[in-house]
């Protein structure tokens, strides 16, 4: 234990507050991938302290598996509306809900999480469509609670090393934006009772694989570029005999300022990993990342050579980038601490609106519940386009 010292010192929630977050999360239970991700995620940085939970949609075993999971059987509750309820009333109540249920869920738990008075930190797909998630832009905009949307690809520091070479205009004006998010994992007929939701448009939303990993690889054009999408020529196709729900998407884009682009998309080509990437090129030159290498960032020039850019000692990268970096040289970042930075960020966010205090700015560039909803209009135009097979306008109207 420190009680007095540096750990304080250095974490502006116990400075300020004198405690660490409380946080409450849905969904996430046994089997699941994802709940252990924000769990470990929340608590990495000491900002947070998960202490109510809904881990299933089965009372019993919500209750046993927050148990499971070091909550207090009191607190260890069999549904959301009653977690929300019973928190909001407790002097100990929690401060933060994390929701990352199945995709149906999103909205309806975010939204009465709002109401309730919480900062929200939710998976995406934000909502099932586009007017509930304009719903949600509203209601934040209206509260000013903290919202993120966990698109944690922007949180990486060679990812936020590109954006800031983009914005100080480095590469010139943009005009190609290349996307692929190509995995292999559902390259056979998925039967896990587990999965089977995914595979229900009614749980799962108009789009499995864009929902489920392209509006990943749609957010990081828009956050490396500056840029908003504005229109699409899609095609949504199901590759995997037998399977409902589709696993491929190829799209051609258009950007604001007149920039063009590709995405391929797909988690059923046999053999692929992980394979998210960008390549960007302006009038003087390019970049290219792979999730894969994601230590890694090359800068091509036009005229010139090309760079390898290479997360090493601290200060040595662009502000954004370094307010990332977490380790030291020769050690790679990854998933799990790109996660963990969206709650630090979200972390600092809460505290600075609960005592009116300024919060760093570098802070603050975590993804909110814009961006989700952008991410939803983006798979509306899509399915739309892919049904017509015309060019459909996808910029959102929050207002």
């Amino acid at each position: 234990r420190d009680p007095q010292g540096k750990r304080a010192a250095m974490n502006p929630v116990l400075r300020q507050l004198g405690r660490r977050l409380r946080l409450g999360v849905v969904g996430g239970g046994a089997g699941s991938f994802i709940g252990p991700v924000h769990r470990t995620a929340a608590r990495l940085d000491d900002r947070f302290e998960v202490v109510a939970g809904v881990l299933s949609s089965d009372a019993e075993r919500s209750r046993a598996q927050g148990v499971a999971i070091g909550l207090a059987p009191e607190r260890a509750y069999a549904d959301w509306r009653t977690m929300l309820e019973t928190e909001r009333a407790r002097p100990d109540g929690i401060d933060v809900v994390a929701v990352m249920t199945p995709n149906h869920l999103h909205f309806p738990v975010a939204d009465a999480a709002l109401d309730a008075g919480f900062d929200v930190v939710c998976d995406k797909p934000l909502a099932m469509t586009s007017a509930e998630a304009i719903a949600l832009v509203r209601k934040v905009a209206a509260t000013g609670l903290v919202f993120c949307t966990t698109y944690n690809y922007s949180q990486y520091p060679m990812v936020r090393q590109a954006r800031a070479l983009v914005a100080s205009g480095r590469i010139g004006a943009v005009r190609q934006i290349h996307l692929e998010y190509v995995q292999g994992h559902a390259a056979a007929r998925d039967t896990a009772e587990t999965a089977a939701w995914r595979h229900d448009p009614a749980r799962s939303g108009q789009s499995l694989i864009l929902g489920d990993i392209g509006t990943h690889a749609q957010h990081l054009g828009a956050y490396v570029s500056g840029l908003d999408l504005e229109a699409v020529l899609a095609e949504l196709a199901t590759t995997v005999p037998g399977r409902a729900s589709d696993d491929y998407a190829a799209l051609l884009l258009h950007w604001a300022g007149g920039a063009l682009g590709t995405l391929w998309v797909t988690n059923a080509a046999a053999g692929a990993e992980h394979g998210l990437s960008i390549r960007i090129f302006g009038a003087e030159g390019g970049l290219e990342w792979q999730q894969e290498q994601p230590n890694h960032l090359l800068h091509r020039r036009r005229g010139g050579f090309a760079e390898l850019q290479t997360r090493r000692l601290h200060g040595a990268l662009e502000p954004l980038a370094e307010h990332a970096t977490r380790l030291e040289i020769g050690h790679p970042e990854g998933y799990q601490e790109a996660f963990a930075s969206l709650y630090r960020d979200v972390a600092d966010a809460v505290v600075a609106r609960r005592t009116g205090r300024a919060v760093e700015p570098l802070a603050l560039d975590f993804p909110t519940v814009l961006d989700g909803a952008r991410g939803i209009r983006f798979i509306e135009a899509a399915v739309e386009s892919s049904r017509t097979g015309s060019w459909v306008d996808c910029r959102l109207d929050p207002c």
